[in-house]
């Protein structure tokens, strides 16, 4: 786990804004997430109720609004605008959104190829 904050990522006019933390030559998946009071994200999404969420890669998490803990293999980060929370592979992360003030973010992975939404279509 790395938490940054915005300010201070790298100025860059070549590649993604998150190189030096997330590698990959693009982002290729992310979305912008609208979170709800006291969510805890992927809640017991596993088999036999484990809620373990862990990826190969790295995930960054922005955040653009609200407040927000960052579970992360146990250990509660606490986030607020401005925050990036980068998650290294196979750290068992979720978000748990605030009550009064839910959070809104970015979460955003980067590979070696362009999201195929980008590709020329034939």
């Amino acid at each position: 786990m790395r938490k940054l904050r915005l300010n201070q990522l790298a100025d860059t006019t070549e590649g993604h804004f998150l190189a030096p933390y997330l590698p990959g030559a693009y982002l290729c998946a992310g979305a912008l997430s609208f979170k709800p009071p006291n969510l805890r994200t992927h809640t017991a999404e596993g088999a036999n109720g484990d809620d373990r969420h862990i990826h190969a890669d790295y995930e960054a998490f922005v955040i653009l609004q609200g407040k927000v803990v960052m579970e992360i293999d146990g250990e509660q980060v606490p986030l607020t605008p401005g925050d990036v929370l980068i998650v290294e592979p196979g750290e068992d992360h979720h978000l748990i959104s605030d009550s009064f003030d839910p959070c809104i973010n970015l979460w955003l992975h980067a590979g070696p190829q362009r999201n195929p939404a980008q590709l020329a279509q034939p």
